[in-house]
């Protein structure tokens, strides 16, 4: 038996601990325990080894006796053995294990036949009938695809990008178990990427690396991490739609062998990924969480693929189109995304996947279906922040300071040759789908601005020739989502623009209460939303001056410009990943902007904050205002009353370094933009400069158990003790 560990950090503690016996065990211990529970960089220890280890260990630590008795050894076994109970209850309370239980639940209200399985009966899910026992069909039939081959003259500069870009020519694929992080998504992307262009070119070495990529994927034993949701969550999902897609545009250029090798992996894996996702009684999904839709895209791609070699892609089209009709039914109404730009960027192109491959399968049209997606530019021109380098990081984005220092892994990931990759061409498909101009100038907009794309032979496939343009100079430069309480504003779309974003409302918007009601199958999965009511974001020239602290394990309020009340924020935070867990949407539905005014010469919001904080916090009231008179200058204006005596803590973040100018005074320099702050009221309010220290993502499955690390700095403002106060905040942007 052996258990996987971190090689580098399990030996180096284990060195340490041998040199310091008992001052570094402690230490030892814990660091074990993070061993098991994440990693990077994998090597096997047998369970015998780490036992035996956790045995000399403890040799030290427990009380040392000049003779060994019984009663001892009895108890160093016994202390172990506690120990590693403990480890697998760690293990076992992650916040993903939470989720995996939530999913393996049955809600015991919902009794007889699942509320599904009558929109999996009754609505399209067949193929059309000029389709049966053709190739390729999915997403385009030859003849499609010969008009594009025409179309690559007249936009030579996308199809060029196209060509340059695909991986399968200059990346190998790991090799099996492909256990790194996303790698096997990789391949998924890389096998639709290298078969699309085979089909356009007709140039074998682009059939040659798709078949490489798709004999990799073969090899992969489990889809996807083996210690966590294995073949059934995100790159089940991506390897299913690539080799899916891959096996239909390249049904007629296999040979039979292959096509038998391939078409059996993908029923093995479609079959796996169906069975844990079918329609039980009771059970419940996370409809708007990425974790459901981007699987299910990819097991309908496949079925749409194997329609009429297999019966049982019958039932995973039928499947994939009832849980689809949830999934549109509990999207944005309003265009935010609640997880995040980020994961906006990684996740949104799954619902344009399956709507386009059912549309092109079965010819039922679901874009006519959302409000959200045709208000998705509306979304990503805003949370795109001036110079379109980064974005206004709300919820699970990146890694807040690190990133916008061009440091760290997120940072890396996500460029390719140091460009930043935002999936904006699905912008280019929205605007062709609604004949949406202004969708089609958000995604000319970033385009100059350098940014690319994950799958950018989609660009050009999605790109409308004819569909002119409204240029992003001509959009307005304000906006205010209604239904999930976010208001962005800037001085223009110029890349050293001022702008500012202020956000008050419930984590998933305020439709989602009526939405819980009508879809009772809903399970609401918002982890990747922050306890952050009351927060806001300002940045100008080109520098972000205070604001979010980026993606967090354990997301908390003190990592927001908002307020703590006797050291406890909103929500449950500081519990996992999800800090909405368990708090009744009733409650946080009552979070909410009460007034916003806004236009060219400023703005001004009114906020009520309290009830994003539990009821036992005793906060009575907590209304913000939030004030901007251009060019320049903020107020921020918070009138609090709790049930007893309780210190309240406002919060200021920056990037590098704030530095306090006199009690009341203090200065954020970022070199060539500056932010200058005065607290008003409370006079006798004391403050103080610290790192901001938050738990960063653990690995896939234990994202609550990551390691600490710093995000910037922060200047906490702490009242005395009080049951009634108002705090005044006069900000200055030079």
């Amino acid at each position: 038996m052996f258990i996987r560990v971190n090689l580098q950090s399990y030996s180096l503690r284990r060195r340490r601990s041998e040199k310091v016996a008992g001052r570094e065990t402690s230490g030892h211990v814990c660091h074990y325990v993070r061993a098991l529970t994440g990693c990077s960089k994998s090597a096997a220890f047998s369970t015998r080894e780490i036992i035996s280890d956790l045995v000399r260990t403890f040799h030290v630590w427990l009380p040392s006796y000049s003779r060994f008795t019984a009663n001892t050894v009895i108890l160093k076994a016994l202390t172990i053995t506690v120990l590693i109970f403990g480890l697998l209850i760690n293990c076992a309370l992650a916040q993903d294990a939470k989720e995996l239980e939530a999913e393996s639940k049955a809600n015991q209200k919902l009794k007889g036949e699942h509320l599904l399985a009558e929109i999996a009966r009754v609505k399209p899910s067949q193929l059309k009938k000029e389709l049966v026992g053709i190739h390729p069909r999915v997403y385009l039939t030859q003849s499609e695809i010969d008009a594009l081959k025409e179309k690559t003259k007249t936009q030579n500069e996308l199809w060029q990008t196209a060509l340059n870009r695909v991986r399968a020519l200059t990346v190998e694929p790991p090799p099996a178990p492909a256990q790194e992080r996303r790698v096997q998504n990789e391949v998924g992307i890389g096998i639709a990427e290298a078969a699309f262009v085979y089909k356009i070119t007709g140039d074998k070495k682009y059939l040659e690396a798709a078949k490489k990529y798709m004999n990799a994927a073969v090899t992969y034993d489990i889809w996807g991490y083996a210690y966590n949701k294995p073949n059934v969550d995100l790159a089940a999902g991506h390897l299913l739609y690539g080799m899916g897609w891959g096996y239909d545009l390249l049904y007629h250029d296999l040979s039979n062998e292959e096509r038998d090798k391939y078409r059996e992996k993908l029923i093995k894996q479609a079959r796996l990924l169906y069975n844990y996702f079918k329609l039980k009684s009771g059970k419940t999904y996370s409809y708007s969480q990425n974790h459901t839709f981007i699987p299910i895209s990819g097991l309908a791609v496949t079925a749409y693929a194997l329609m009429d070699e297999t019966k049982e892609a019958k039932e995973w089209a039928s499947l994939s189109r009832a849980i689809f009709d949830r999934v549109l039914a509990t999207y944005s109404m309003d265009g935010y995304y609640y997880e995040g730009m980020e994961y906006w960027i990684f996740s949104t192109p799954w619902l344009v996947h399956y709507m386009d491959a059912h549309l092109h399968s079965t010819g039922e049209d679901l874009y006519l279906t959302n409000q959200g997606l045709q208000l998705a530019h509306k979304y990503v021109a805003h949370a795109t922040l001036p110079g379109g380098e980064f974005n206004f990081d709300f919820g699970d984005i990146y890694a807040g300071p690190i990133t916008r220092a061009r440091k760290g892994d997120d940072y890396e990931r996500e460029r390719i040759n140091g460009k930043f990759r935002t999936n904006y061409n699905i912008l280019y498909n929205l605007a062709s789908r609604y004949t949406n101009t202004e969708a089609q100038g958000v995604a000319n907009w970033l385009k100059s601005k350098g940014q690319v794309n994950a799958e950018e032979f989609w660009t050009f496939v999605w790109y409308d020739t004819k569909l002119k343009p409204t240029p992003i100079e001509r959009q307005s430069r304000w906006h205010y989502f209604k239904d999930h309480e976010v208001v962005y504003w800037r001085s223009g779309w110029n890349d050293d623009a001022l702008a500012f974003a202020f956000k008050c409302g419930p984590p998933e918007g305020h439709d989602t209460l009526r939405r819980t009601i009508a879809f009772p199958d809903w399970r609401l999965s918002s982890g990747h939303a922050h306890p952050d009511a009351g927060s806001y974001i300002i940045w100008s020239k080109g520098k972000y001056l205070t604001g979010d602290s980026g993606y967090a394990g354990v997301p908390m309020t003190e990592h927001h410009n908002t307020l703590i009340f006797d050291g406890r924020g909103q929500a449950k935070e500081g519990k996992g990943h999800d800090a909405f867990d368990g708090v009744p949407y009733s409650r946080l539905n009552e979070i909410k902007i009460i007034s916003v005014v806004m236009n060219a010469k400023g703005v001004s919001i009114i906020a009520d904050v309290t009830s994003a904080y539990e009821p036992e916090i005793g906060v009575k009231k907590f209304i913000r205002r939030f004030d901007f008179n251009a060019p320049n200058s903020f107020t921020v204006t918070d009138d609090v009353e709790t049930t007893r005596l309780q210190t309240i803590i406002s919060f200021i973040h920056a990037d590098e370094k704030i530095e306090k100018l006199s009690a009341e005074k203090f200065l954020i320099d970022q070199t060539d933009a500056k932010l200058f702050g005065e607290i008003i009221v409370p006079k006798e309010a004391q403050t103080k400069v610290e790192t901001n220290i938050l738990t960063a993502p653990g690995k896939p499955g234990s994202v609550d158990k990551g390691e600490r690390e710093e995000r910037g700095v922060r200047l906490s403002v702490l009242t005395k003790p009080t049951t009634k106060t108002k705090i005044i905040l006069k900000l200055k942007v030079e």
